[in-house]
């Protein structure tokens, strides 16, 4: 029997559950509800490897392991300067949903193959000597890589490397430029980031100017790709732990070219706080007017607007569209800009450069065109409009080396590009006995190398002395005027195997592998290794890293490391070593 109390519990709980009438005349019995299904877990949160940038998050690596660093590759810091992008200033790049892999690199910006070049597989390999002179890499390439401290450290000084290649070759997969022993050693975010090569990042023509836009107006797209990467890392670098009050610009040779051009742009004010410029220079004719003979990095617009002229000449006579160049001027008359804009971004890229190349055309570099770039860079650092940084300078003591090429009478190398790269590859400077001499590379009347006047090391010094001190110091005294934090050194190791310590000693470019820390492999690798002087290569190198370290963390590049006090500007730093350690002086 159930009690009167017990029924009416039970009589609650079905109309609770909704079993009782509207009318109240009886209750219909239901059954009972399922039971609810248990809440899903919550997300897995995201790894140390996934960040989130302004265009969605992102997955490195975690190479602590080998190299005690985090890295991210292949990284979009704008949208791909593709179709009607092609000669516009660079674009935000585009948000993507989910989890995008950072973890390789991008590709290779499109460019003609060279021995800095990046080969079919965007490293070093020989394919590299394979496809010299051919169309490489692609117009899909703006990316930017990251390496950092495996730790949790913030708030990191933060460097942004621009790679050389005189503006039409070079990639930032090179293993040259590989972060990850500058960014352990210096304890830093080390980033390089790729730019637009060739006549894709500069040129100038007219009837590609839409007007209204200062920046899609402008010839200079490799430059505004470079300001471009910096206001990525203002926006962004937080993320991986860098400081974005803390931003050193470097960059070697057209890379140190294109930070010095950039340094004088007015878009580029709070972009950068320090810079690192190696083998460059941006002074015109009439700066170095006092210097005989010398040679200027950067030539007026008129130059640049005349090349354009011959490049789109070219291209109308090469698909058979003119018969010459005289019908090519009087097609371009016919047509307005937007037919002659229309008709150019058309061109697949290859095809474009192939034609400049054919055409002799190919030669770049920073247009002063009075918007992006001053009509007059060193005019413009003398009456002090300019970004006014601590500056570190460097040099090699035998930059020419590298650009034996340029004597024709004969010419320098007496060999070609392909086989000296292969034989770059394939040297051991460890054998024990070397069969190869410095006659095999360079032309007997440049031998023997010391032979005062007529020698390999005197011709090729003339490149070094009219080129390029002759703008360092043209620069630095302009500079001087304006601020005394400029320091200079000058690389003077020389200590590779035989033949290559006569071929190229301390040329353009032997500073980078003891600024990154990196000897192999790469294209230089074989040429400075070998353990004869491997002690002294590496303790030099390690005191480079500290003084780059001292520089990023507080303007100034002097450390205990150096065993020497490094002097502003004029003085300068001598950076050399024995077989066994590191010889560093100041040299007045």
């Amino acid at each position: 029997m159930v009690s009167t109390a017990a029924a009416a519990a039970a009589l609650a709980s079905l109309a609770a559950c909704g079993g009782g009438s509207s009318g109240g005349a009886g209750f219909a019995f239901l059954p009972s509800a399922p039971a609810p299904a248990p809440a899903p877990p919550p997300p897995a949160p995201d790894g140390p490897m996934v960040r989130q940038t302004t265009a969605g998050k992102i997955e490195g690596v975690d190479d602590s392991a080998a190299s005690g660093t985090y890295f991210w590759k292949g990284v979009p810091f704008a949208k791909a300067p593709v179709g009607d992008l092609r000669w516009r200033a660079p674009a935000e790049p585009e948000a993507w949903s989910g989890i995008r892999p950072a973890k390789t690199f991008g590709a290779a910006c499109l460019q003609i193959g060279r021995i800095f070049g990046p080969g079919t597989n965007n490293t070093y390999d020989a394919t590299i000597a394979a496809t010299l002179g051919q169309p490489l890499g692609s117009e899909d390439c703006l990316f930017v890589n990251v390496w950092r401290p495996a730790s949790t450290d913030k708030n990191l000084p933060v460097l942004l490397f621009v790679h050389g290649g005189s503006n039409v070759s070079g990639y930032t997969a090179d293993p040259l430029y590989d972060g990850a022993k500058l960014a352990k050693a210096t304890n830093a975010v080390v980033i390089t980031a790729s730019y637009r090569l060739g006549v894709l990042g500069f040129l100038n023509v007219p009837q590609l100017r839409p007007g209204g836009n200062a920046g899609d107006d402008s010839g200079n797209f490799a430059l505004l790709d470079n300001m471009a990467a910096l206001r990525y890392i203002q926006n962004n670098v937080a993320t991986f732990g860098g400081d974005p009050g803390n931003v050193t610009l470097s960059g070697e040779s057209a890379g140190a070219t294109n930070l010095l051009a950039v340094m004088t742009s007015p878009m580029a004010k709070g972009l950068f706080h320090k810079v690192i410029e190696m083998s460059g220079g941006i002074s015109l004719a009439s700066n170095l007017a006092g210097k005989p003979g010398a040679s200027p990095a950067l030539y007026p617009a008129a130059v640049s607007l005349a090349q354009g002229d011959g490049i789109l000449k070219s291209l109308l006579v090469a698909d058979g569209t003119a018969a010459n160049s005289g019908a090519a001027a009087t097609y371009i008359a016919s047509r307005t800009p937007a037919q002659i804009a229309e008709y150019m971004r058309s061109k697949e890229g290859g095809a474009l450069l192939t034609t400049v190349l054919k055409a002799g055309l190919g030669s770049v570099a920073p247009i002063p065109d009075g918007t992006v770039l001053p009509l007059n860079p060193i005019d413009a650092i003398a009456a002090d409009q300019y970004v006014k940084v601590p500056t570190l300078a460097g040099n090699t003591r035998e930059e020419g080396k590298l650009f034996a090429s340029l004597l024709t009478t004969p010419p320098g190398w007496k060999i070609d590009d392909a086989k000296r790269l292969t034989l770059m590859m394939n040297f051991d400077p460890d054998a024990s006995t070397q069969t190869l001499t410095t006659g095999d590379i360079v032309d007997a009347s440049y031998l023997p190398v010391a032979t005062p006047g007529t020698g390999f090391n005197d011709r090729t010094q003339l490149f070094t002395k009219l080129l390029f001190e002759a703008n360092r110091d043209n620069l630095l005294d302009t500079m001087k005027t304006r601020q005394s934090n400029l320091w200079s050194y000058r690389l003077d190791w020389a200590q590779e195997a035989y033949p290559w310590n006569e071929v190229y000693g301390a040329a353009h470019a032997f500073d980078l592998p003891f600024v990154f820390g990196n000897f192999g492999p790469s294209v230089l690798s074989n040429v400075v290794g070998g353990k004869a002087n491997e002690k002294g290569r590496l303790a030099l190198s390690a005191a480079v890293m500290a003084s780059v370290g001292a520089f990023m963390r507080k303007g100034d590049p002097n450390t205990a490391e150096l065993g020497a006090t490094w002097a502003a500007w004029p003085s300068q730093l001598r950076f050399d070593a024995t077989l066994t350690e590191s010889k560093i002086s100041v040299a007045p």
